[in-house]
């Protein structure tokens, strides 16, 4: 019998070759490590691996996108846009949530964000319909965002999704700026260290 990928053990019960199956699903997770973590769960006292699957079930239940700038929240709003000690002037635009993250550990952004959800990618089926490119043109309009920092991957990818927002926020007066190249070519903002991304921040440059 298989479960997913992975083909069903006959030394472990229906129930654990499920669990290792599951864990075998989750990225970068081979099967060594799956089957080390079921045995974990298995060994693990039942307060504990109750715990894991509540957590798992909250995540999954209670987290929801901002209503402003898509970043994750359990609110309407995220607890960036929604704290007024921040710059609301500058919004950074990101393509995840992940990368929110990464930025905000090097304590250098007082700024708002805007997250995509994702790049332009013809060839996967990904077009700026897909993105929340309408919501950020939105912000835009009310007059209120006075610089637009671009923080998409400084990948093809990436850097086409940057030029095309670009272009459609030209004819409306804000200032386009985009990371400084510390950030190496190729990359993605998610594995940068804190000091490159630091770099980066520091050093953005105005889109031409």
């Amino acid at each position: 019998m298989v479960f997913g990928y992975w083909i069903m053990d006959s030394a472990y019960t229906d129930s654990m070759n499920e669990l290792i199956d599951q864990f075998g699903k989750l990225p970068g997770i081979g099967p060594k490590t799956a089957q080390r973590l079921a045995f974990h769960i298995l060994k693990s006292q039942t307060d504990e691996a109750l715990a894991l699957a509540k957590a798992i079930s909250r995540v999954k239940s209670s987290i929801k996108q901002c209503r402003i700038c898509f970043n994750l929240t359990e609110c309407d709003t995220c607890r960036i846009c929604s704290d007024p000690k921040r710059n609301h002037d500058i919004v950074c635009v990101v393509e995840q949530a992940k990368d929110v993250i990464s930025l905000e550990k090097t304590g250098m952004c007082r700024w708002v964000y805007h997250v995509l959800g994702g790049h332009i990618a013809p060839l996967e089926g990904v077009e700026p319909g897909d993105l929340t490119i309408d919501s950020l043109m939105k912000r835009v309009r009310t007059g209120s965002v006075k610089e637009v920092v671009m923080a998409t991957n400084p990948n093809i990818e990436g850097d086409g999704t940057a030029l095309y927002i670009s272009s459609l926020l030209g004819s409306l007066g804000v200032k386009i700026t985009r990371l400084a190249r510390g950030l190496p070519s190729g990359g993605s903002i998610e594995y940068a260290s804190g000091s490159i991304l630091t770099e980066a921040i520091m050093g953005r440059e105005e889109m031409q």
